[in-house]
């Protein structure tokens, strides 16, 4: 579930759009894990979907950012309280990808963000698959609690 969220400058954020935002990417994140958490055993992964934007912020999507926030805070949370069962707890938080670009031609599009990013280009669709491939590798793995950004050096720098 990658998240939902729209630009709203502060002054017209509006409960239903708090609501909505916070639903499908704070509450729809919680009840999807506690309902597979009975399914998991020892070894199990659960990857979050967080993203830049809740890391760097930015102009009218602080709703938006607010609750990739919160969503990396409850794999920091959840890591602490999963102790001794095994299960692993990651954030994989990517940066605008191909699909999202006629969203932001008002905002002057690929270009505007390739020029942020120190790769000076935006990611590509299904670049960040190794990055869950390598978040999820079973008992082999040492990683939890922790935020894998794919998002060219944005929220880094």
């Amino acid at each position: 579930m990658p998240g939902a969220g729209s630009p709203l400058p502060l002054g017209k954020i509006t409960a239903e759009h708090m609501d909505e935002t916070f639903d499908t990417n704070v509450k729809g994140t919680i009840f999807t894990v506690q309902k597979a958490l009975p399914l998991m055993g020892k070894g199990g992964s659960i990857i979050l979907t967080g993203s830049s934007a809740g890391t760097t912020g930015a102009p009218t999507m602080s709703v938006y950012s607010a609750s990739k926030a919160a969503v990396r805070n409850l794999a920091r949370s959840w890591a602490e309280e999963l102790k001794g069962t095994g299960i692993r707890v990651n954030v994989l938080s990517p940066g605008r990808r191909d699909p999202n670009w006629r969203s932001s031609a008002r905002r002057g599009g690929p270009e505007v963000y390739a020029a942020m990013t120190p790769l000076q280009r935006h990611g590509r669709s299904g670049g960040d698959r190794g990055c869950c491939c390598l978040s999820r590798v079973g008992r082999r793995s040492f990683m939890t609690g922790s935020e894998l950004a794919v998002d060219g050096g944005l929220a880094q720098i």
